[in-house]
């Protein structure tokens, strides 16, 4: 069978928005907090400054306001124990700097996606959905220099009943394994930690997926929340409850789905992020235009330049709209029963690069926009797009400064052994998500001629 995805609506108009942000701000939080009748998505935008607004004025706004249904060289991790006592002596802003709320409606496993610079600094949006008075932090020995000191006191500020625990894993997609995720339990079960603790992972893609497989896992579930530094996580694997370490033989075919309590994306850590790391996470953005969002796609087309160059207003509209995209797809379809799994554009050929390279080698992102290009000529090939769309396709990557062909040494027969025990086999045949009709419009499906598959591997690969 096979599932196809029709491009959204055009986006409206943008409008400035000039009323001080204050009191809009608070009435945000608290519905954010209390809201029980919602659509599938709602995104609440508190009115910012006219001077930001001024800023922005070239970000449309948002197509929908509501939806209908360097690596670390130690295996060994360090570990850290913080107490309230040791937060730094740091006071919250007098005015929330939220600037959008994605919610993703799952029933009563429903959560918030916060979304603006500077959050870290705001405790009760961490406070809030902290369950018990015991926090793991999860994070690695990149990320923990820069932002375990801030995020220990935003968890423990005025909070002195909290304690939190860290636990420092070494940095890479090859410590996405077994050995590694035993660190965060072996500190879980240390600390004697009990059902009514709280993980929080704290960065990127790695850390999403392993401190989520962690909570599912321990004492059989507990709460977590993700706090996404990465471009690639912010846009993408930080929401949707997807987590997982890899196996040997490919890549996340061990985890669960596990949803979190929330999702704080403080856009301000993309301050530290290398240009690599950032344009990773491109790639996921330029999916969701191709897959669902034309008039997305459109808009990345005008403002790569922007995006690249860390342009604030420019980065948060590529972090909202991929957000509100990726919530809709998960309300939907939680399980990857057909829907989500569009979402998953070049990610086959993909994955089999990032397996048969070994992983690490290439970023996630890299590897995924080569396999986005390959999804593409595949396309083409089966006549199910048109030319312009296989080189628009191509251009807006290659702008992005992303590998666009797989890298030496991946043959077909690689790629067709890897391919082979990908997550989306079923009864022995291989699914791939490809693009079909106008922009904007993709299948998953089964369904299609073996021998375009064989051409479009041997038109990019080492034979």
């Amino acid at each position: 069978g096979s599932y196809r995805t029709q491009p959204p609506p055009p986006p409206p108009p943008s409008r400035d928005q000039t009323t001080p942000m204050a009191a809009a701000a608070s009435s945000l939080l608290a519905a954010a907090a209390s809201s029980s009748s919602r659509a599938a998505i709602s995104v609440r935008r508190p009115r910012a400054a006219s001077a930001a607004a001024a800023a922005a004025a070239s970000i449309p706004s948002s197509s929908r306001t509501s939806f209908t249904p360097l690596r670390a060289s130690p295996a060994r991790a360090l570990r850290s124990r913080v107490v309230a006592s040791a937060a730094p002596a740091m006071e919250p802003p007098a005015v929330s700097r939220v600037s959008t709320v994605v919610d993703v409606d799952l029933g009563d496993r429903s959560y918030p996606i916060y979304i603006g610079p500077g959050l870290l600094d705001e405790p009760d949006l961490l406070q809030r959905h902290v369950i018990g008075k015991r926090v793991l932090v999860v994070t690695n020995t990149t990320v923990a220099p820069l932002y375990l000191e801030k995020v220990t006191w935003a968890l423990t500020h005025q909070n002195p009943n909290v304690s939190v625990e860290s636990v420092i894993l070494p940095d890479g997609e090859k410590y996405k394994d077994m050995d590694t995720l035993m660190k965060v339990f072996d500190k879980a079960v240390e600390s004697r930690l009990d059902r009514r603790c709280t993980f929080v992972a704290l960065g990127g893609g790695v850390i999403g997926d392993m401190c989520g497989f962690a909570a599912a896992a321990f004492l059989r579930g507990v709460n977590f929340i993700q706090i996404p530094t990465t471009l690639m996580a912010q846009v993408d694997s930080s929401v949707g409850g997807k987590t997982g370490i890899n196996h040997p033989l490919g890549k996340n075919l061990i985890g669960a789905f596990y949803q979190p309590q929330c999702v704080l994306i403080d856009t301000e850590t993309l301050n530290t992020l290398p240009d690599r790391e950032l344009a990773s996470g491109v790639a996921e953005v330029v999916k969701y235009g191709l897959i669902r969002d034309a008039p997305f796609f459109e808009w990345q087309e005008k403002n790569m330049a922007a995006i690249l160059a860390r342009e604030p207003s420019a980065l948060t509209y590529a972090i909202k709209r991929s957000c509100e995209n990726k919530a809709e797809v998960v309300a939907q379809d939680e399980k990857e029963s057909g829907l989500r799994a569009t979402l998953n554009l070049g990610h086959t050929f993909g994955h089999a690069i990032e397996t048969g390279l070994g992983y690490g080698e290439w970023l996630h992102g890299e590897a995924v926009a080569a396999g986005t290009v390959m999804a593409a000529d595949m396309s083409y090939r089966l006549g199910w797009i048109d030319e312009s769309i296989k080189k628009r396709t191509f251009d807006i990557l290659d702008q992005a400064k992303l590998p666009v062909t797989p890298p030496k040494g991946m043959t077909v027969e690689k790629f067709k052994n890897i391919m082979a025990v990908d997550k989306k086999v079923a009864d022995g045949l291989l699914r791939l998500i490809l693009l079909k009709g106008p922009l904007g419009g993709c299948v998953f499906t089964g369904e299609y001629d073996r021998k375009a598959l064989d051409e479009t591997l041997r038109a990019f690969c080492d034979n």
